[in-house]
């Protein structure tokens, strides 16, 4: 068998009697060679490949300038939820707490409960009574006493200084001043002028030159003072009526020769009759409730 070779450049010579198989061979494909590589650099030249047709990748975008604010300034400010314009809640009970805490001497010392439970007592001791009322009843009487005259100052304070601080439209610096301007101004008129130069006179801070500016710590040992001073003027008037009635009873007994019988106990019923009669316990009320108008 003769294999006979297309595109080869001596044939073989066919032989006819023997069969022939032709094969044929594709031919090599072209290649293109560009210029640059054709060319042989001299020796020595290092050579450097040729750039790829690959895309150049985009440059990246330059980073835009922050928009300048309008008031210029570089002070940075953080609020989280709403937390600079109000004040916290823990705040809140703490100042809620100091307020319970002192709040007896706060009541005590700053409103009127010191010249009406003083009268209160007085009175039961004119009628010669110990435990009667309780004491108990007493103090929750002045303090009810208390808070009705204190009402207008009280309605003052609230309005002016505790709604705006709880509606967080004041601090609580403003909050404080609002509430003791009604506060001062009631106690500066319930102060009289002999206590108030006493602790003026005493204090070695600088003299005030009228009677707003005198300060709380000055204010408040003076208004004391004139609670106490009025108090056991309206006591003295109570029991005026009560000594001429044991007075009365006491030399009625010894004229009659009963030097064993108290007095105390024949001019009691005649003690309580008398301030049964008269209504003594309103009475008494009315003058506390007059005596700061």
């Amino acid at each position: 068998m003769v294999l006979s070779f297309v595109g080869s450049t001596r044939p073989a010579a066919a032989d006819p009697s023997t069969p022939t198989t032709t094969v044929t061979i594709p031919a090599s494909p072209s290649i293109t060679v560009p210029d640059s590589l054709t060319t042989i650099p001299p020796a020595g030249t290092p050579t450097t490949a040729a750039p790829s047709d690959a895309p150049t990748p985009p440059a990246p975008a330059a980073p835009s300038a922050p928009a300048a604010s309008g008031s210029g300034s570089g002070s940075v400010s953080i609020n989280l939820g709403n937390a600079i314009t109000k004040p916290s809640e823990s705040l809140e009970i703490i100042i809620a707490l100091t307020l319970l805490s002192i709040a007896p001497a706060l009541l005590i010392m700053m409103t009127s409960f010191t010249r009406v439970i003083i009268v209160l007592s007085l009175t039961r001791q004119a009628l010669g009574l110990q435990t009667v009322p309780p004491n108990q009843v007493l103090a929750g009487l002045a303090l009810f006493i208390s808070l009705f005259i204190m009402g207008p100052t009280i309605s003052q304070m609230n309005q002016k200084a505790v709604q705006p601080y709880l509606n967080h439209k004041i601090t609580a610096d403003a909050a404080y001043k609002a509430a003791q301007a009604p506060l001062k101004t009631w106690m500066l008129k319930q102060t009289r002028q002999s206590e108030l130069e006493v602790f003026i006179g005493a204090s070695t801070g600088p003299k005030p030159k009228t009677p707003a500016d005198v300060g709380m710590a000055t204010l408040i040992p003076a208004f004391i003072l004139s609670e106490i001073k009025a108090a056991f003027i309206i006591g003295f008037v109570i029991f005026i009526p009560f000594l001429v009635i044991d007075l009365i009873v006491s030399s009625s007994l010894m004229s009659m020769g009963m030097m064993m019988l108290p007095p105390v106990l024949v001019s009691l019923p005649f003690k309580i009759l008398l301030f049964v009669l008269v209504d003594g316990w309103a009475l008494v009320v009315k003058s506390l409730i007059t005596s700061y108008r």
